[in-house]
């Protein structure tokens, strides 16, 4: 197991290797397992980069995101700007259904609203805005209304496990009510618990994912 000396020196290396991220300006914290991320970045795009690289870093139990987004001098945008810059962007998304997904910007922090039927339309409409200039923030709130529904969730819940990440699933435990799936157990990593996830969320008919799992390395 690493110290917490060395987990930081990892993490604070990942992110120096990361060209997506100015990671002068950003802090790390180590304690038993948990890493702790301070400081500001110039955008939620880098937010998000320093997120996933501390996240693919062996040994990290736990994450916590303190960083604060500081514009760059001139990469500040209107309200109005970015509402209309990220309507577009979700327009010209081909995964997208037409018109599903509201828009409502207040401070440079973006807020989508809408029904959509799969998980990865949910991501792809996030994706899709995470990257715009001047946006500080978003929050995802669109609802996922699935069209088919199936009479044994659990089945095709497990079949996804078995063959997208067969060696994590045998660990888990796996309770469906309704169309939402509860998940518990460890892994040994971020990436095999993202694995689990989107194993789960492609079955049809999943609505929302309880997530227990923890992560051991």
């Amino acid at each position: 197991m690493k110290t917490d000396t060395q987990l930081m020196r990892d993490v604070t290396d990942e992110l120096h290797w990361t060209p997506e991220i100015g990671a002068s300006n950003v802090g790390v914290i180590a304690k038993e397992g948990v890493v702790t991320l301070t400081g500001h970045v110039s955008s939620f795009a880098e937010k998000h980069a320093a997120e996933r690289a501390a996240q693919r870093v062996r040994g990290v139990k736990a994450l916590a995101v303190e960083l604060t987004v500081r514009l760059p001098a001139g990469g500040a945008r209107t309200d109005a700007d970015i509402a209309l810059a990220a309507q577009r962007a979700i327009e010209w998304n081909a995964a997208l259904p037409v018109d599903a997904i509201r828009v409502i910007v207040e401070g440079g922090r973006v807020m989508l609203e809408g029904q959509v039927e799969w998980h990865y339309q949910r991501e792809a409409a996030e994706a899709a805005v995470r990257h715009l200039l001047g946006v500080v923030g978003v929050t995802n709130q669109i609802v996922i209304v699935p069209t088919v529904r199936t009479l044994d969730l659990e089945l095709i819940v497990r079949q996804a496990l078995e063959r997208q990440a067969d060696r994590e699933a045998k660990k888990l435990g796996i309770t469906v009510n309704g169309s939402e799936v509860t998940l518990r157990g460890t892994v040994n990593s971020w990436d095999a618990r993202r694995a689990i996830h989107g194993a789960v969320w492609s079955a049809p008919g999943v609505t929302s994912v309880v997530d227990n799992v923890t992560i051991e390395p």
